[in-house]
């Protein structure tokens, strides 16, 4: 990778102070290369991962930054890719600076050596001298210089780029291994068989052998089911390939039969994990059967593929995934689907002038044509900030697509257009309208009669239109975003009915006003389901096409258009993997969510469905370009923390680029948590299992992140450190917070690409020894909550984590349990809802009027605390006088126990 050398940051900045604590860069020195500018940055923590996460202190951009949380030992490091000769780091502090810290410096991430120490920070800017080398550079903070963490305009470090340094080629072409084992797979198309299937429609036998996963079989939810292969004669088998889906099989066998009838075991797998299994088989048969024995969820049995090998006996090394002779190289699992768009070529350069695009007819239906040419909607819908769209741009066109959407138009979007356009990308200019966005967002308007709404709205959009016209990066107006479903949560019955009406002769009001305006550019509107057809197609005559958000439901649009006879052709403006609402539940009761594979191959198949629907499926801008790596941007973010995923690579195979001649993501084969996930202790250790492979060999950083969205909401990723205590193996402490969490793990390749998966776990209250002498027992309360439901306080002494007391707001509250006669205890257990106590105290008393303190606790933070306290007496009190929220005290349990 080359770098170009530029202007120092700091030097460039008039309005930056450097620091008292700066040292100074000999003059004569050469000008070094920047060598930290986009490169993968990770954190100790970050203090909101939508605004301050780690990636803004690298992105050359003084209006982001990072910042951390409120603490002294807290740090942030960036990776430079490969080894380096290191002169220099700027540092541009926010307000929330280092007073005192280190600049440390790594060839692995791991071992660290101190470069430089600064002990008298002050803030502004910092530029420090370096003679020395590695590949990662941290900033170790070791005293905050404000009440707040530390907070970085930006990170830059200077030096000479090193080269790429790594492990060998894993693709080398010589295989001792090599033997008479063929590749090829014996198993593919042919005719397959399954004890039984959770859905026929869906999960087939035959899905299983199709060559495709991004399909799969599924069974019951029993142990003892099986999938078979009829191969057509009796054959020598040597190899059988198992891509187990989130629902694996623990244990089963590989079996063989001349007849479909008499078994032979050819092998036993007992401790399997999911993922890829690769199993080497000495037998033959015609037909080969997977029985399971023992399943590792509490689903069925499902499998993407089943692949069997023939051949005298030879093998190649089953554990090397990355053999040159595999035609699904680097992976028994080829992660992008083997569709290509025919007839895409490339892109065309920049767009300098503006273009008449119209919907004309073609073929059985229609086409979109700019300026006579024909054009497939190719694309995503837009994340970052329009002021970002220079840095962000070229990756989108890269990848092979020619479209972005917005939901907005306004003043900012001349930025992104004017960036849209130098790269060859037009724009879909969205225009919102209340309530949009899904169902209900931004209130409720009436559309029969606000028509002081609707005047602004329409002044607005066609003011916008008259802006805008022109440029060469407007491809087409929408008006409107999910409207149509958003009544629903405004209107119900026959107001439901005519607001719906009444909202889609706006938007064909609109429609006319803007063709008046300019005649040169398509206008439509969007909505989140083909429900919404029909009111478009009794109202709204004059749009051009209809556009539609449809995720996993996205193959059955054309069945739905050819029922409906619809006159006009469509885009799909948002698709991808299934949300959250088309997923089933997990073990843990939430939603599913798929697997890198699984939405880099959604993604294919939506697609697919949409071209070949052929003349009235015009395209798509799938969801979603953006960069936020939190709960929502794992789930669809192609480019989270704008590093690529499988996703991106996915779809710039489907639209013609060569992604064998691109550096490609981390691939996750398999993830799991250790242990039972319906039942993990507050504060035990959490093992993660994970099996990556780099198709290219780069080295793999993991990092590590909670989500507690399921609990609270909260969308951010918490960082959380890691112990790697095996290749792929991590050990992770579990949050005291009871309810369902779900772990993220980041395997970044320093490359710009990351692999992300997921699993939920259940945090309960750890098991404490002994009997708990208040369970059940009378108990009382300085106050409760009795407007919201029963927040007594005998819900604190039930025995159930889902019951709870809560207390007014106020500081100085508390709650006591009468245990029925004087009783010694040695431990209490408080199990907090969210709204916990920082400060308290334990006390007792013979009488309930004199009271002893125990214990005393003034750094509560929640979760549960697991008391080891020793008192006597017939009342335990919690004496509560600091609140660690804005809230009162809530408890779902107080236990108190004896030996």
């Amino acid at each position: 990778m080359t770098r170009s050398p530029r202007r120092p940051l700091l030097a460039a900045l008039t309005a930056v102070a450097l620091g008292g604590a700066a040292l100074a860069v000999p003059a004569q020195a050469a000008e070094p290369e920047l060598l930290s500018r986009g490169a993968p940055t990770t954190a100790s923590s970050v203090e909101n991962p939508d605004y301050t996460p780690a990636a803004a202190a690298v992105d050359g951009d003084l209006g982001t930054r990072w910042s951390s949380q409120a603490s002294d030992d807290q740090w942030i490091q960036v990776d430079l890719g490969a080894v380096a000769s290191l002169s220099r780091v700027d540092l541009a502090w926010e307000s929330a600076y280092g007073s005192g810290y280190e600049i440390q410096v790594s060839d692995d991430g791991a071992t660290w050596s101190t470069a430089a120490t600064v002990t008298d920070g002050d803030g502004g800017g910092d530029t420090i001298a370096l003679d020395d080398s590695g590949r990662y550079v941290r900033v170790q903070g070791t005293e905050r210089g404000t009440g707040y963490g530390y907070s970085l305009w930006e990170l830059e470090v200077y030096g000479t780029d090193g080269g790429t340094t790594g492990p060998t080629d894993p693709t080398d072409p010589t295989d001792p291994n090599a033997g008479g084992c063929s590749d090829d797979d014996a198993a593919l198309g042919a005719t397959a068989t399954a004890s039984s299937s959770e859905a026929p429609d869906y999960y087939p036998a035959s899905a299983a052998v199709d060559g495709s996963t991004s399909t799969r079989w599924a069974s019951e939810a029993s142990d003892d089911q099986w999938l078979q292969v009829d191969l057509g004669t009796v054959q020598e088998l040597c190899g059988v390939d198992i891509v187990w889906e989130g629902a694996y099989g623990k244990g089963y066998e590989i079996q063989a039969s001349d007849d479909g009838s008499s078994w032979t075991t050819l092998a036993t797998v007992t401790d399997g994990d999911g993922g890829t299994d690769t199993l080497d088989v000495d037998g033959s048969g015609r037909y080969v059967r997977l029985q399971g024995t023992g399943r590792g969820t509490g689903y069925g049995y499902s499998v993407w593929e089943l692949a069997v090998h023939t051949g005298d006996g030879g093998t190649t090394d089953p554990t090397d995934p990355t053999d040159p002779t595999d035609p699904t190289d680097p992976d028994p699992t080829d992660p992008y689907p083997d569709y290509v768009n025919p007839g895409w070529a490339g892109t065309t350069g920049p767009i300098t002038d503006a273009s008449h695009v119209e919907v004309v007819r073609h073929g059985e239906g229609w086409r979109l044509e700019v300026d006579d040419e024909p054009y497939t909607v190719r694309g995503l819908t837009w994340g970052p900030s329009f002021d970002t769209a220079d840095q962000y741009m070229p990756g989108l066109a890269e990848m092979g697509a020619n479209t972005t959407r917005t939901w907005g138009t306004g003043p900012d979007t001349v930025t992104l257009l004017d960036s849209a356009a130098a790269n060859g990308i037009r724009v879909i200019m969205g225009f919102w309208l209340v309530p949009g966005g899904g169902p209900g967002s931004g209130g409720c308007v009436s559309y029969q009669g606000d028509t002081t709404y609707e005047a602004d709205t329409r002044t607005h959009i066609l003011e916008q239109v008259e802006a805008y016209k022109s440029h060469p990066g407007v491809l087409m107006w929408s008006v409107g975003n999910e409207s149509i479903l958003g009544l629903q949560n405004c209107y119900s019955g026959a107001e439901l009915e005519a607001e719906r009406a009444a909202y889609t002769q706006f938007v064909n009001d609109m429609a006319i006003a803007i063709h008046a305006i300019d005649p040169d550019h398509p206008v439509s509107s969007t909505d989140a389901w083909t429900g919404a057809w029909p009111y478009y197609q009794a109202n709204s005559p004059d749009l051009d096409l209809l556009q539609l958000n449809s995720y996993g439901d996205v193959c059955s649009i054309a069945d739905f258009w050819e029922d409906g006879g619809y006159d006009r052709p469509y885009i799909v403006t948002e698709g991808g993997a299934a949300g959250e609402w088309e997923v089933p539940d997990d073990v843990n009761g939430i939603p599913d969510e798929p697997s890198d594979v699984a939405k880099g191959a959604a993604y294919v198949d939506s697609w697919k469905c949409i071209m070949e629907h052929q003349d009235k499926g015009l395209g798509a801008t799938f969801f979603h370009y953006g960069t936020e790596g939190d709960f929502g941007g794992v789930w669809f973010n192609v480019i989270p923390g704008g590093n690529k995923r499988l996703g991106y690579y996915a779809l710039a195979k489907t639209w013609g680029r060569d992604i064998d001649a691109m550096n490609t993501p981390p691939q996750f084969q398999g993830f799991d948590i250790a242990g039972d996930t319906t039942s993990v202790e507050a504060g035990s250790t959490l093992t993660v299992e994970t099996d990556v492979v780099d198709p290219d060999g780069d080295p793999v950083d993991y990092v590590a992140f909670f989500n507690s969205k399921y609990i609270d909401g909260a969308g951010g990723l918490q960082w959380t450190e890691a112990t790697e205590t095996s290749p792929g193996t991590f050990e992770l402490t579990a949050p005291q917070r009871l309810g369902v969490w779900k772990v993220y793990v980041w395997a970044e390749d320093g490359q710009g690409n990351v692999g992300v998966e997921t699993q939920s776990f259940r945090v309960v209250a750890p098991e404490v020894a002994g009997t708990n002498v208040a369970l059940g027992k009378a108990a009382s309360a300085s106050s409760f909550d009795p407007w919201n439901g029963d927040f007594t306080p005998k819900q604190a002494f039930d025995g159930d984590q889902a019951t709870r007391w809560s207390s007014d707001w106020n500081d100085d509250e508390w709650i006591s349990v009468d245990l029925g006669s004087v009783t010694s205890f040695d431990h209490v257990q408080l199990v907090w809802e969210t709204a916990f106590a920082a400060g308290y105290e334990i006390q007792v008393s013979d009488d309930g009027t004199s009271w002893t303190t125990v214990a005393s606790v003034t750094d509560g933070d929640g979760g549960v605390d697991s008391l080891d306290v020793s008192g006597t007496g017939r009342y335990v009190r919690l004496a509560l006088n600091d609140r660690g929220t804005e809230w009162g005290y809530s408890l779902f349990e107080m236990g108190v126990y004896a030996s």
